[in-house]
């Protein structure tokens, strides 16, 4: 409706433009056709009646001395008189308004002229602004022979046409602003009535969650298009909280196996030196020895190494699976990170901090954990490559948010891990549970922070954490 309605007034408005220029032109063609039929019956009379002089070329100056001005001024327009060769005899522009000077015709003129059948040429010139319309015709003797050529030019003034037309087309802007406004008016009571059912089944639609218990529709009046597709929303509804529930209910059980899985291999790797350990002690074992306390002090050791290695594990465990306790203080970051630094000896880590303070509420304990780990992995990814090591960490402040990266120039990540760079238990390293940067990635999450990473195989990486500072 109000595409039809814009589409009318433009078209109406273009062809009433293009009405009002026709006309226009037909005017000026009518009335410039009468002046100069006019003029011509004047000259024609002074050339018959009215002369002493021989009618000749060299005299029309002369006949015409006065008489060219009263008739320019009766018929207001601009006359000028040339010879057969285009040069000017006598021209009414002295008292002409513009007061232009009169010049010789232009070959291309006389030529256009000789040419016509009619003998008759007409031209159009612009002019600062103004529109002038010019006739070329010969000047006959009363023996019909040729002794010269006039110019009649008369300004086009089409002022008070284009007043009009402005007038028509603001009465006309005006009817159909009022026509748009009626036609949104009635689109929207329109489409707010037809869609309203729609609108509320594609809000509920919106709002549904897999993670939580969504609402039935339920609509009073609809049509029964729209009440079949309100009973299919309302199935897919009871379909979805079975599927959620035996969805959740799989996947703790996955993740109870998969963790049950992790755990075992994990303590089975010191379970198996000790096994070991334990026999070989158990065959060679002589208590009557000399260096029997060095062997028992070895198989000592032995001993509680592994037992150290599982009670690691068993703490790494235990932390993923807790979230990070968060304890705010008012921490200068720039300061934290740099004393987390210090426990790293390799001279090719280079902190740059871009400020010499910056304050943050956050865990000084969490944080330095979160340094400490990402460093340590790119110094591992950098032993790996046989380029000048170099390691980055920046600090930065960005806007409300406290921004830590660390780049390395090591051996990058493959598109194929990318996605599982954060995910528990991914390694690529031959030792380790691969829980660092998922646990990080917890703490960060806790703070309401991010972490993410950009990464090119044999070029290096670079993590980047945000952190708000309240």
């Amino acid at each position: 409706m109000i595409l039809l309605v814009l589409l009318a007034s433009v078209l109406i408005i273009s062809v009433t433009i293009y009405q009002y220029g026709e006309q226009t032109d037909d005017y000026n063609k009518l009335r410039f056709a009468r002046k100069e039929a006019s003029t011509k019956n004047d000259i024609k009379i002074e050339l018959k009646r009215r002369t002493t002089y021989p009618v000749i070329t060299k005299n029309l100056s002369k006949i015409f001395q006065d008489r060219i001005y009263d008739i320019a001024y009766v018929h207001k327009l601009t006359i000028s008189m040339y010879d057969m060769d285009g040069v000017l005899l006598k021209s009414s522009i002295p008292y002409n308004f513009d007061k232009k000077e009169g010049k010789n015709l232009p070959k291309e003129t006389i030529n256009k002229l000789a040419n016509n059948s009619n003998h008759k040429h007409t031209d159009k010139d612009y002019q600062e602004g103004a529109t002038y319309q010019s006739s070329y015709t010969y000047i006959y003797d009363p023996r019909f022979k040729r002794i010269g050529i006039l110019q009649i030019q008369i300004a086009q003034d089409n002022e008070e046409q284009e007043h009009e037309l402005r007038e028509f087309i603001s009465r006309l802007l005006l009817v159909y602003l009022l026509m748009f406004i009626i036609a949104i008016s009635l689109a929207y009571f329109l489409s707010s009535y037809i869609t309203r059912s729609i609108q509320t089944i594609s809000q509920k639609i919106k709002e549904t969650r897999l993670n939580k218990r969504n609402e039935k529709i339920t609509l009073n009046s609809a049509s029964s298009e729209i009440n079949s597709l309100i009973d299919s929303y309302n199935n897919m509804i009871d379909q979805l909280e079975e599927s959620a529930v035996k969805l959740a209910k799989s996947e703790r059980e996955q993740a109870w196996r998969e963790m049950a899985k992790q755990v075992a291999h994990e303590i089975k790797n010191p379970l198996t030196p000790m096994r070991l350990s334990v026999q070989s002690f158990e065959r060679r074992f002589n208590p009557e020895a000399a260096d029997v306390k060095e062997k028992l002090a070895e198989y000592s050791e032995t001993l509680i190494q592994q037992i150290d290695v599982m009670s690691s594990i068993a703490s790494a465990f235990s932390d993923f699976a807790k979230m990070p306790t968060q304890r705010r203080e008012k921490l200068n970051v720039v300061s934290v990170v740099k004393h987390a630094l210090d426990i790293f000896t390799e001279d090719y880590i280079y902190y740059i901090p871009q400020e010499t303070e910056l304050f943050a509420h956050l865990d000084k304990t969490q944080l330095i954990r979160i340094l400490t780990n990402l460093v340590k992995n790119a110094t591992q990814a950098i032993k790996e490559t046989d380029t000048a090591p170099r390691i980055e960490v920046k600090v930065t402040s960005d806007g409300n948010n406290v921004k830590i990266t660390v780049s390395d120039n090591g051996k990058g990540i493959a598109n194929k891990n990318k996605e599982l760079i954060f995910e528990p238990k991914f390694t690529t390293k031959t030792s380790g549970m691969g829980l660092g940067l998922a646990m990080i990635k917890n703490i960060i999450e806790a703070y309401n922070g991010s972490i993410n990473f950009t990464s090119t195989e044999g070029v290096g990486t670079v993590f980047t954490v945000i952190l708000p500072k309240t």
